[in-house]
């Protein structure tokens, strides 16, 4: 069931959104050759911790995963798709990875992500990162209070059409606020006009996934991890969102 966020809630939400937003960018701001998944993910939590708050991913279990998210950050290289755990593998100049993270500040939570080349990257994995991110301002900008959540899937999906990448079907955008993911699931792919309603006070994480190759993804031995299955690279973005009366607020500015 979807959640209506009272206005009370939604100044807490905002300051989560902005605390979240200096944390991630300067988390992107040190992934760079050489940096490994777990300097980043004990950068995240350091900052997160030093202003109060707690990581919202770490420790958290989702729908069908065996075991908790050891981790605060995800960090997923290349070919993995979302949900990458951090490791000690030094980053590569070239490499395009995915950092996604959520806070919890005064009981609620935001969540976001960005995808990062290291260093100077080829042209197809700049496109990538660019279309996924044009996709995420397009989604934003129909999601609107009377509009439905196929507005949203058909603006993101005809994105990927523009630029000839995949849609990840599997995966895809979510209510969140209270936890991590909340109903409606926002798919990446769909047909306008169709779907819930949006009505003001709701709260979305917006997360369109394009993948370079076909769209088909498959959860690595680690339980957690959805990697390509043809091993191509794979991009996404995300931003939490407020439903207004006119155009969507961003929360994680």
């Amino acid at each position: 069931m979807r959640t209506i966020y009272t206005k009370e809630e939604i100044v807490i939400l905002r300051e989560c959104g902005k605390r979240l937003s200096r944390v991630l960018k300067e988390v992107a701001r040190n992934t760079v050759p050489g940096a490994t998944g777990n300097e980043l993910d004990f950068l995240a939590r350091d900052l997160i911790r030093k202003g109060g708050d707690e990581p919202a991913f770490l420790g958290y279990k989702p729908d069908g995963a065996k075991k908790p998210y050891p981790a605060a950050l995800c960090v997923s290289t290349n070919d993995s798709v979302v949900h990458g755990i951090p490791d000690d593998v030094p980053l590569k100049e070239g490499d395009i990875v995915g950092l996604d993270l959520g806070i919890t500040h005064k009981g609620l939570i935001t969540d976001m992500a960005v995808t990062v080349p290291v260093g100077k990257v080829d042209k197809t994995a700049a496109n990538l990162i660019a279309s996924v991110r044009e996709a995420l301002e397009k989604g934003i900008a129909a999601a609107r209070a009377g509009s439905r959540v196929g507005d949203i899937s058909d603006a993101i999906a005809s994105v990927a059409e523009k630029y000839g990448f995949s849609v990840v079907v599997e995966l895809g955008g979510h209510g969140v606020g209270h936890y991590v993911h909340e109903e409606p699931f926002v798919p990446n792919i769909g047909r306008a006009g169709t779907g819930p309603l949006l009505e003001v006070g709701m709260v979305l994480a917006l997360e369109p996934i394009f993948n370079e190759g076909k769209a088909f993804v498959r959860i690595a031995k680690d339980g957690h991890t959805y990697k390509t299955r043809d091993g191509k690279r794979s991009a996404h973005y995300e931003k939490t969102i407020l439903i207004t009366a006119g155009a969507a607020e961003i929360l994680t500015p």
